[in-house]
């Protein structure tokens, strides 16, 4: 029997992740490292788990990523979004509910705004003098 392999693409500021889940014994590979060792902090480690406590799936599945772009925020956050996306497309489970209803499947739309020109940053204003 071939074991079959989920994947979904998951998307968070300018970081873009490839989920496959297969099944296993729950190793997280990210870029081919561990995930304790590519993220160091463990808020970024708890968002990566969050799909699979939800689902009740932490042991089940193998997960290997190749996320690029952004930052180590962004990065989990695409990383989180991608097995979401992925534990949908398991045939014998019903997660879409669970994982739409923790908003774990809306992609997260906010970007950072561009600088204007005539002003140091997006929103900020040079200091105003009245001499």
């Amino acid at each position: 029997m071939v074991d079959m392999q989920y994947y979904g693409t998951g998307r968070r500021k300018s970081s873009v992740a490839r989920v496959y889940l297969r099944p296993g014994n729950g190793h997280i590979v990210i870029n081919r490292k561990a995930l304790d060792d590519y993220f160091g902090d463990g808020a970024q480690r708890a968002l990566v788990h969050e799909a699979l406590k939800i689902t009740d799936t932490l042991g089940r599945y193998d997960v290997l990523v190749n996320v690029n772009g952004g930052g180590i925020s962004g990065q989990a956050g695409a990383i989180r979004h991608g097995i979401a996306r992925a534990l949908c497309l398991v045939p014998q489970e019903e997660f879409r509910g669970t994982l739409k209803k923790a908003g774990l499947l809306t992609r997260d739309a906010r970007e950072v705004e561009r600088k204007k020109y005539g002003q140091p940053g997006a929103r900020k204003r040079y200091q105003y003098s009245k001499r």
